[in-house]
């Protein structure tokens, strides 16, 4: 029997159920969509929208919701000014449509509680998306697990889930939360912020970061440097 992480991905009708604001820029679509493999927090899909003369445009998501979510799924679109898919769904997407997705996708940008803690997460803009699978799913299968998360946005109405991380943080024991807002009187990730995130959480057994590829190689750099051993850093990219 071959088993379903090594059979090819197949493409599946998703549906699309829900959509409601998750920032200022960015929207949460959930689709109803029948994965023939078990999800892990931190993965993502592909999702493939295809025009009446065939042409098609494909794109890679982070999944938000943690693994189990009652056969649905949640993603977190920001609509950019010129996207072939993203601005499908910031403009055009209606609940009722049927779009073709395949995944889950990814085995080493994931955590579980077999993995164990604690975790520092360290996201830029809608780098947090997976962080936030995980830590649903932190919150589901593992509150023992202790947890510091450093989001950094440009403004709070930008900052995606904010809401729910401020009830989380407030209410989750073991769960910290920085958030840091680049224009309104913060500052761009560095050495302090790094340090004072590794002195509220202690040494973290596993830290990953997901943002932009310059966000990234800083964050990872400085963790570099403060000391963290590089078996502990994974990291998850977008953009040229």
């Amino acid at each position: 029997m071959i088993e379903p992480a090594a059979r090819a991905l197949p493409w599946l009708d998703a549906t699309l159920v829900g959509i409601v604001p998750a920032s200022a820029r960015v929207k949460s679509y959930r689709f109803r969509v029948a994965f023939d493999r078990p999800m892990r927090a931190g993965q993502h899909v592909d999702v493939r929208l295809t025009a009446p003369d065939g042409y098609q445009a494909q794109r890679s998501y982070s999944i938000a919701s943690a693994p189990g979510h009652d056969g649905t799924i949640e993603l977190m679109i920001e609509g950019l000014a010129g996207g072939e898919v993203s601005g499908f769904f910031a403009t055009t997407a209606e609940v009722g449509d049927t779009i073709e997705m395949r995944g889950p996708i990814g085995g080493a940008f994931v955590w579980g509680p077999e993995d164990g803690g604690p975790l520092l997460l360290v996201g830029g803009g809608s780098g947090v998306v997976p962080l936030l699978s995980m830590l649903r799913h932190r919150a589901a299968v593992a509150p023992e697990v202790p947890a510091l998360l450093l989001y950094s946005a440009r403004d709070a109405d930008e900052a995606i889930a904010a809401e729910e991380l401020a009830t989380r943080a407030r209410d989750e024991p073991g769960l910290d939360l920085m958030l840091n807002l680049t224009r309104a009187g913060g500052r761009r990730i560095d050495a302090a912020l790094i340090g004072e995130a590794l002195d509220r959480l202690g040494a973290p057994r596993h830290a990953y970061l997901c943002g932009a590829n310059p966000f990234v190689g800083t964050v990872s750099d400085l963790l570099l440097e403060a000391g963290l051993d590089p078996a502990t850093i994974r990291t998850e990219r977008f953009g040229g």
